[in-house]
């Protein structure tokens, strides 16, 4: 109900704002507003995503379905002064807001990002509060922006995805061109809209990045596709490392809680990423590398004895490319594997092979993406996985 109140209250405001101020151009806001004395500004945007899927098996009938994947609100701008800004961004859809626990007040996770961002020094910015933690680039890109219809298997598997907590951001030139940015985030370590606490110990997440050839136009280093079409090349290389001290979920800060006789199974778990984006005159490759390890992956009740839960440890890797013709027609292909410790996880090795068609309208804002993917899992027969999603961001 009180869902329902917010998006009436939103779309009355709209409406009723939209009969004073000009409209923003398509895909840079529904409203932006701004104080009289300029002391505080705020732009609303709002983006669905729809998708259909086909999954098709040896000698089985397809499984279809039709779903919205991504119904999103969002706000953003600055208060008081244009060195502290801020975004929240509100999940409507299912999907966005799934994952209904004791541990979220058995609400759904209506909050995806509500964070202060406060540019205190030069170079040095502070976050405060929920957003996605520095992890892989392929997880911190917008799914609004991304190269294909969804993420890989490898970000399925080993994102870090979202947290509370802090993150200080800098970044420095080394030249008139090489840009290095550094980023150290601590974290709750159990998630985002958690309610009940820190249960283990904290997550600390560190990042570093490199663009030898300069700041991509834009920052489209974190967006799919290259859009801008970039003159000169350009490439930027990411190492991200994150320890979860005494976790408690079976993926860092995401899966099942690991619940013992006693209370929560806790181990170290840490998780190491490495990636790249290159891109120039549409031409575009990402790629990415994961690995999860943790002391002792396998939980255990106060007698010493197995509870069934399990860390997920392994590791990934995902090759990603594409190129955008003129007439904003995109052919992409990727190559993703997903290699679990079988030992401990049970689990066989998975790779996929994805081939897309996109067809942007205008820019990410407006665009219709397709692919077919080879699923290929040891000891199973292959599968095949049909996709088409439209996409519009106001």
């Amino acid at each position: 109900m009180k869902l329902k109140l917010l998006v009436v209250s939103f779309f009355t405001f709209f409406i009723v704002s939209a009969q004073e101020t000009p409209a923003p151009k398509f895909g840079k806001g529904i409203l932006n507003l701004k104080g009289q004395d300029s002391s505080w500004s705020m732009k609303i945007g709002a983006r669905f995503q729809f998708l259909a899927t086909s999954l098709m098996a040896d000698g089985e009938n397809p499984e279809t379905s039709f779903l919205i994947r991504r119904a999103r609100l969002k706000f953003d701008g600055f208060a008081v002064s244009p060195k502290l800004e801020y975004k929240l961004e509100l999940g409507l859809s299912n999907r966005d807001m799934s994952g209904v626990s004791a541990f979220t007040g058995n609400t759904p996770l209506y909050v995806m990002d509500a964070v202060l961002k406060y540019n205190f020094y030069q170079n040095f910015e502070l976050w405060v509060g929920q957003t996605k933690l520095p992890g892989n680039r392929e997880r911190v890109i917008s799914s609004a922006n991304m190269q294909q219809v969804d993420r890989s298997i490898l970000n399925a598997r080993f994102n870090i995805d979202r947290d509370m907590g802090f993150q200080l951001r800098h970044h420095f030139t080394i030249s008139d061109h090489f840009v290095v940015k550094e980023i150290f985030a601590l974290s709750q370590g159990e998630g985002r809209n958690v309610v009940t606490g820190n249960l283990g110990g904290h997550q600390y997440t560190g990042r570093i990045e490199l663009l030898p050839m300069g700041n991509f136009t834009g920052n489209s280093d974190y967006s799919g596709s290259d859009l801008k079409r970039e003159q000169t090349p350009k490439l930027a290389l990411g190492v991200s490392y994150d320890h979860n001290n005494n976790a408690v979920r079976e993926r860092s800060n995401q899966g099942s809680y690991m619940v013992t006789d006693n209370g929560f199974y806790e181990t170290n778990i840490n998780t190491l990423f490495i990636d790249a984006m290159f891109k120039y005159k549409g031409f575009s490759l990402m790629a990415e590398y994961a690995d999860r390890n943790a002391k002792d992956p396998i939980a255990k009740n106060s007698d010493g004895t197995a509870t069934g839960d399990i860390v997920e440890v392994g590791k990934g890797l995902n090759l990603q490319s594409g190129y955008l013709f003129k007439n904003n027609w995109e052919v992409s292909g990727r190559y993703s594997t997903v290699e679990l410790d079988k030992a401990i996880t049970g689990v066989d090795p998975e790779k996929q092979y994805t081939l897309g068609l996109s067809k942007f309208i205008v820019g990410h804002s407006l665009k219709v993406q397709t692919d077919v993917s080879l699923i290929d899992v040891a000891n199973r027969g292959d599968e095949v996985l049909y996709r088409l999603q439209f996409d519009i961001h106001f």
